[in-house]
This record gives structure tokens, sequence and C-alpha cells, in this order.
């Protein structure tokens, strides 16, 4: 089968991820507002015409531009949406660009039927009498086409409850603009399976509290797999945040974990958290906070109990629904903190290869593709296997310089060699059956 690593990416970049089109009328202060609030806690860049708009600038020509540049819309029909020829105007534009574009229009019937916006009856037809524009033709089929369109009928979702259909369009918004995973390279082995395992174990569906423990070696793909899954089911919590290198941060100096704290406050809580003085009033702050939104955190590279008591002390900090995913290369460090889910990151296929006889071991080349890594790993198949005794029991040495190049290594360059060979050397001595 033909190695073809790609990744899907939006063809055109846009200046916002959404642009809100609504009468201010009859929802800028109630129903528009709470849904701009939303998407703004959520890191969604809305235009919104009275957030963004330019004093001095024509509003037609800016609001075009502005639908122009935006990746998605959302259209609230209310009574008074057709009285606007602004509004009117801009559904025209967004119809225009949906049919030429990638970009997607959803439409929210606030206080109206869809049929009425289909058919210009009832208060949307009585709004639209009172123009006597020659663009009405067009006004007419951007209506129709709309109404047509997949959305949301507030009075007939969520039994009308507000907060809920604002939930429902924000995780379709974030669904829409979430970056398309990888289709992982073929050689990027046994990744998809663990990715799956552990989406089983994470179990988004449950209304626990869950904190889940991914354990290996250096360079096994621990950190890969979480970013992976972290960027897959982000969209189902309120909030999200994934903190690399804890080990690295919070051993850099007497703040570290201090500051560590603050990141998870800032991305969880909107800003939240920059003011806390101490780790003690850190922890305090994180178990009171956290209790009101379901959020997703990732603590990458932990390597002390400590790290976890300060970052996510207990599940009794966070709402039914959370998920905390910590990586680590000590799978004491889990069980020390009660972390009853812990998954392998070791690939499959590398479990397989360790199974072979020591006398048939070479030079393996396996190519690990993650956004623009290209690594090169060489590794003996027994030491995979190094946790069976036997392997415990010898000392197994690499003499670079004695090596027979491949003709794949040679084709990789001497830059990438250096690289890999600096790794390999690092996981020998981590390996090393000599090593507490």
């Amino acid at each position: 089968m033909a190695s073809s690593s790609s990744a899907s990416f939006v063809k055109k970049s846009y200046q916002y991820d959404v642009f809100l089109s609504f009468s201010g009328e009859d929802t800028r202060k109630n129903f528009v507002d709470h849904l701009y609030d939303a998407l703004q806690r959520h890191s969604i860049h809305t235009f919104k015409d009275d957030e963004r708009l330019e004093q001095g600038k024509s509003i037609n020509e800016q609001l075009l531009k502005s639908i122009e540049e935006s990746k998605l819309f959302i259209i609230v029909f209310s009574k008074k949406y057709a009285s606007s020829s602004w509004c009117l105007n801009e559904l025209v534009k967004i119809m225009e660009c949906q049919k030429l574009n990638d970009q997607i229009a959803y439409p929210v019937f606030y206080d109206v039927d869809p049929s009425e916006v289909r058919k210009q009856h009832g208060p949307v037809g009585e709004a639209l009498a009172k123009h006597t524009n020659i663009e009405m033709g067009k006004w007419i089929e951007a209506l129709k086409e709309a109404s047509n369109l997949s959305g949301w009928d507030l009075r007939k979702t969520a039994d009308g409850h507000e907060a809920k259909v604002i939930k429902l369009i924000i995780e379709r918004i974030s669904l829409e603009l979430r970056p398309i995973n990888v289709n992982f390279d073929d050689k990027l082995i046994g990744m998809e399976p663990r990715l799956q395992d552990l989406e089983k174990s994470l179990d988004i569906a449950s209304n626990e509290v869950r904190m889940i423990g991914i354990k290996g070696m250096g360079g096994a793909g621990k950190t890969t797999l979480a970013r992976a899954v972290f960027d897959r089911i982000s969209v189902h919590f309120e909030a999200k945040s994934f903190v690399e290198n804890v080990r690295e941060v919070s051993n850099a100096s007497l703040y570290g974990l201090l500051s560590l704290q603050r990141k998870i406050l800032s991305d969880l809580l909107n800003g939240q958290g920059n003011n806390v003085g101490s780790v003690h009033d850190g922890k305090n702050m994180l178990k009171t906070k956290l209790r009101g939104r379901k959020v997703l955190v990732v603590l990458d590279d932990v390597d002390h109990k400590e790290q976890l008591e300060a970052l996510a002390g207990d599940l009794n900090w966070f709402k039914h629904g959370s998920r905390i995913i910590i990586t680590t290369r000590d799978e004491q460090v889990l069980i020390a903190h009660r972390v009853e889910r812990i998954c392998d990151s070791r690939y499959e296929e590398l479990e397989k290869w360790s199974k072979f006889d020591r006398d048939m071991w070479g030079n393996v080349n396996v190519q690990v593709k993650a956004g623009r890594i290209i690594l090169l790993i060489y590794v003996a198949s027994t030491q995979v296997r190094g946790r069976l005794e036997e392997d415990r029991k010898q000392r197994f040495h690499v003499n670079r310089k004695g090596r027979k190049k491949t003709e794949r290594e040679t084709d990789i360059g001497e830059k990438n060699k250096a690289i890999t060979d600096r790794w390999l050397e690092n996981q020998t001595e981590e390996l090393s059956p000599e090593r507490p």
C-alpha cells in the first residue's frame, strides 16, 4: 500500500470563524448577546457589527468584506429581521458565498417558523412588505434558500431552552472549525488503534469525571496520542487546556508549578488566574472554580506526584463529565495518584517485532510523522521487549560507528541521521537493564 500522509486544511485562510447576521432591534440584547458571549468563551473569533465596525467606514462596504472573510455564518431569523435592508443584503451576500466557496451558513429561527421565512408569511411577510426596493427578488430568493438549510428552530429544539440551544450551536460550530485530524501515515505504527482504545477509555458519553493515564518510554508517541485525542474530542467540553512539558517547566524554577496552574486557570476560565500568588492558592482556585465547568485537560510529561497534586489534585475538583489525560514515563506516578485507567502508548507492531529472535535483529526503520516532525528511529527488536526478564539480564550495546548504512538511511541525509543517533543514545541508556 502506498504511503500517503496528508492532512486536510481549509483552502482559504479566513479572518473570522463566524459572521453573525441578526436584527439588532429584537435580538441584540438577548439571544444574540448570549450566543456571542458563548462563542467568545470558546475562542471562536466572531464578527458582530457593534463589536467590529470601525467608526467612519461605510457599514455596507465593511459588512460585505467581513462576510467574505468569515468561514461560517449564523443567521438569526426573527420577526424584525426582514424589516432591515441591511440584514437582507447581508443574507444575499451570505448565500452567494456559500454557493461559490467552502463557507457554510446555519440558520437559527428565533421567534419565527422556518415556513414563514420560506414563504414570507406571518411577521416575516409583514416586515418584508414594508420595502419597495428593486432588490426584492434577490431578498426573497435568499430567504427561501436560507430557510431550507440545516439549522435550529429555537421553539422546537431543547424544549425552547435558549441556553441548551446555544450549547448545541457551539458544538456544531466547534466541530466544523476543529483541526481536521491528520490521516495518520501507514508508518505511524499502531497510532489509530491506540487512539480508538484511548477514546473508549475516555467514554465522553459518561457523566462521571475520569482521569486517564498514558504511559510509555520517551519518544513512544505519548504526546502525539494525547494531542490527537484532544483535537478530536475537545468540541464536547465547555473549556479545554493542553499543558505541555510539565516536567520541564515545573523543574525549571521555583515558580514552575505556579506558572502551570496559571496557564490552566487562564485557559479554562477565560484569562482568570494571573493574580494567583502561590501554589497553595492555585490549588484552592482550581478546586473551587472548575466545579462549574465541564473541562478537558491534558497534563503532558508528568514525572512527579507533586505535579498532579498541584494541577489535578482530585476528581472532586472537576465538574461531572470532565476528562483529565496525563502522560508520563513513570507508571508509578499514576498509581500513586490513584489513576485507575492507564493506557500504554507502545505500538502494536513494535510489540510484534520484539518477538523476533535476538540473532535476527537489525536496523528497523520506523518513520514517525507527526505534524512537521519526521523522526527515523533505529531500535533493536529485543530492546522493545525490554520488560521481559531475559532481556533485563543482558546489556545491549549499540556500536553506531560499526553499523552499516542502509539505503534508506543514506537517502535521509546526515542531518536526520544525527538527530536519530542522539535519540537512540538516550533511549539505549534509558532502557539499559543495569539502570536502576
